[in-house]
């Protein structure tokens, strides 16, 4: 099966809800969709806090995520050497994204080969009025 029949859609829409819109059916702190649901066609994590964000989509996690988009690696081994990292800390890192539906992993063989579901990671951030900010980016 080709890659691009594979994928979902080409957005991944990150949001981050103030506690006041949240409900307490979260679970650690992350409410995410199985992989293929849609809110509005287009695939949805949402974070309790720009703290839980961040603390998930590091900077190191979204370099790693444009490695796999970028070059396709065929197995974990070799994303780890794509992104010149321990394999074992891509594996968990990798792991993380998979629970998370951000990435699927595609069996060939013995090899587990990390796939992107999206084109573009966007990330929307709720508006405070008193702040006098808001943040959406599209890194």
């Amino acid at each position: 099966m080709e890659r691009e029949q594979l994928r979902a859609e080409s957005t991944l829409v990150v949001t981050v809800k103030s506690s006041s819109e949240y409900h307490d059916d979260v679970t650690d702190g992350i409410e995410t969709l199985e992989r293929g649901d849609t809110v509005d066609s287009t695939p949805t994590l949402s974070f309790t806090s720009y703290d839980d964000l961040m603390e998930t989509l590091t900077p190191r996690v979204l370099d790693l995520i444009e490695a796999i988009r970028r070059e396709e690696p065929p197995s974990i081994n070799e994303t780890a050497r794509v992104v010149d990292r321990d394999v074992k800390n891509v594996h968990e890192e990798l792991s993380r994204l998979a629970q998370l539906g951000i990435i699927f992993f595609e069996e060939d063989g013995q090899c587990k080969r990390p796939v992107v579901w999206f084109d573009e990671l966007v990330i929307t951030l709720p508006f405070d009025p008193e702040a006098g900010d808001t943040a959406s980016a599209a890194p």
